[in-house]
């Protein structure tokens, strides 16, 4: 990396006791986003179509999970935080679908019905756990029924001690700087991870969470870690953020602060099997860390450890407490 970024070794006491932190504070956390419906066909192919080069697949299982803000909700469940979700999802079979899993989970069930709009789908086609294809449905909510979520909002906030706000640029998140600003006016951290190319309407959260290629889109490439640190730099000046998280796949998660500091932390050394909602379990474990009062650093270390679990799970997964602690005495840290 560079002669600027620190390199913290694995805190793993510091760890278990942040666990046991999380367990008994059982932190409360508003979601605010886009929800999907992640549905994947399941079957076999034993010969190609006659209609064009392509395989058949005899579906013989359809599974649903939670996609998008829903699935950063279920991750925070899963890492023992109380969760309220707030977004907006179509009058159909998908969003009576994506209702029924909310409150299966046991989360608040703040998502509301718009007559005009589509439930996003993510359709994905798999045969021997190997996708073949995605196919995506969406269309964005009405205004009306995203001022209805921003009324609901500002009555979650009063009992919240986390924000946030899961963008998938599905226009779920209309009003995102008046949500921002409110959070702010009760000194409630908001955690953003962004879609699109102007970040400025992330401006002042606590934390922003952008992948390596989400961040190159809004900002362009880089050469060099003293350009990424430039980059990282200048946007946080500019937005005023807290920190940002930057997600980097096999390299690990580096974290730039307001300060000026700047740390990483390598990635889990285990088998990669599906990295489908890994950015979801990142955001939801720095939250509950947060949540929690934990200091960044260690926010950082608990999704470095949830994010390996979940990668080696198949389709959209979350991590436990439970997991996280087991991999930690049986060194999976390592």
């Amino acid at each position: 990396m560079g002669e600027q970024i620190t390199r913290p070794a694995i805190d793993y006491s510091g760890l278990v006791q942040a666990i046991e932190r999380i367990s008994t504070a059982a932190p409360r956390v508003t979601v605010v986003g886009d929800v999907m419906l992640d549905r994947y066909w399941f079957g076999g192919v034993d010969r190609i179509s006659p209609e064009a080069p392509v395989p058949v697949v005899a579906v013989n299982r359809i599974e649903d999970q939670l996609g998008g803000a829903a699935n950063v909700a279920k991750n925070l469940r899963a890492l023992g935080a109380q969760v309220g979700l707030l977004s907006v999802v179509g009058d159909d079979e998908a969003g009576r679908a994506v209702q029924a899993l909310v409150e299966g989970e046991g989360i608040d069930n703040g998502v509301r019905v718009d007559d005009g709009a589509v439930t996003t789908i993510k359709l994905r086609v798999l045969s021997q756990n190997q996708q073949l294809i995605r196919l995506d449905f969406e269309q964005p909510p009405d205004h009306e029924v995203l001022m209805e979520v921003l009324d609901l909002y500002q009555q979650r906030l009063e009992r919240s001690d986390v924000v946030v706000l899961s963008d998938y640029g599905k226009g779920g998140l209309l009003h995102i700087e008046r949500m921002i600003e409110l959070a702010q006016q009760r000194n409630i951290p908001v955690l953003a991870d962004p879609k699109g190319r102007d970040y400025s309407r992330y401006r002042g959260v606590a934390m922003l969470t952008p992948n390596r290629k989400e961040l190159m889109e809004a900002c362009g490439e880089w050469n060099s870690e003293s350009e990424l640190n430039a980059i990282a730099r200048s946007l946080i000046e500019q937005l005023d953020l807290g920190s940002l998280l930057l997600t980097r796949s096999e390299e690990g998660m580096t974290l730039f602060r307001h300060d000026g500091t700047v740390s990483h932390q390598p990635t889990r050394a285990r088998e990669v099997y599906d990295v489908s909602g890994a950015g979801d379990t990142v955001i939801a474990a720095a939250a509950v860390a947060i949540a929690a009062g934990l200091p960044d650093e260690m926010a950082v270390q608990l999704a470095t450890q949830a994010a390996g679990i979940v990668v080696g799970k198949l389709g959209v997964a979350t991590a436990t407490l439970e997991e996280i602690s087991t991999g930690l005495e049986s060194g999976l840290g390592d």
